[in-house]
């Protein structure tokens, strides 16, 4: 019995098993902290507003803007690691340049609020936002490592192989990842 050629490409999930694995668990102990987060918050309301007025919004919409641009540029470089390599390399590059955007304004945040006398044993709320955004931080930076493989990987050309193409799909999925916890973060610490 032979294949019907009309019949839909079978679809995939990209990247391996322990990659999604390793994500869903990483987000898993996020949604705890989110959740630890929002119980200490409704016991201390007034503390946690009071707060949080001190932190400047447009950090957050930048770093916002810088991720999601990033995202973008790490999507678009995937679908174009194996015919154009060299653009799917300025993609990368563009997603790092925004990766380390967003890092030179997080020491610029933390500078701010430590110069105040703001740090983690403030009050609940800080020391929240300094370990949320510090962990944060530390997969971003976890990430902009495993994108400088990627960009090593487009200087062999279109010539992939398999192990190598789901290694990229597992860096893509990642950094995606980072991505979607900014955009909980953000207006968990900075909005609500």
């Amino acid at each position: 019995m032979s294949a019907d050629p009309r019949a839909a490409p079978a679809r995939r999930v990209p990247g391996e098993l322990g990659t999604w694995v390793f994500v869903l668990a990483d987000m898993t102990v996020f949604a705890f902290l989110f959740g630890a987060y929002l119980v200490d918050r409704s016991g201390q309301l007034e503390t946690f507003h009071a707060s949080q007025q001190q932190l400047i919004p447009l950090f957050g919409i930048v770093n916002t803007v810088l991720l999601l641009t990033s995202s973008l540029a790490v999507a678009l470089a995937l679908r174009l690691l194996a015919t154009a390599p060299a653009a799917a390399r300025r993609l990368l590059w563009l997603a790092i340049g925004c990766g380390l955007a967003f890092s030179v304004l997080k020491v610029a945040e933390y500078a701010d609020k430590l110069s105040q006398g703001l740090t983690p044993q403030s009050d609940d709320f800080l020391m929240y936002y300094f370990v949320l955004t510090g962990v944060h931080w530390f997969h971003l930076a976890c990430g902009l490592l495993v994108l400088a493989g990627l960009v090593r990987l487009t200087r062999r050309g279109g010539e992939l192989s398999a192990r190598e193409r789901t290694y990229a799909e597992g860096g893509g999925v990642f950094w995606h990842m980072v991505d979607l916890l900014w955009i909980v973060l953000f207006p968990l610490l900075y909005l609500v």
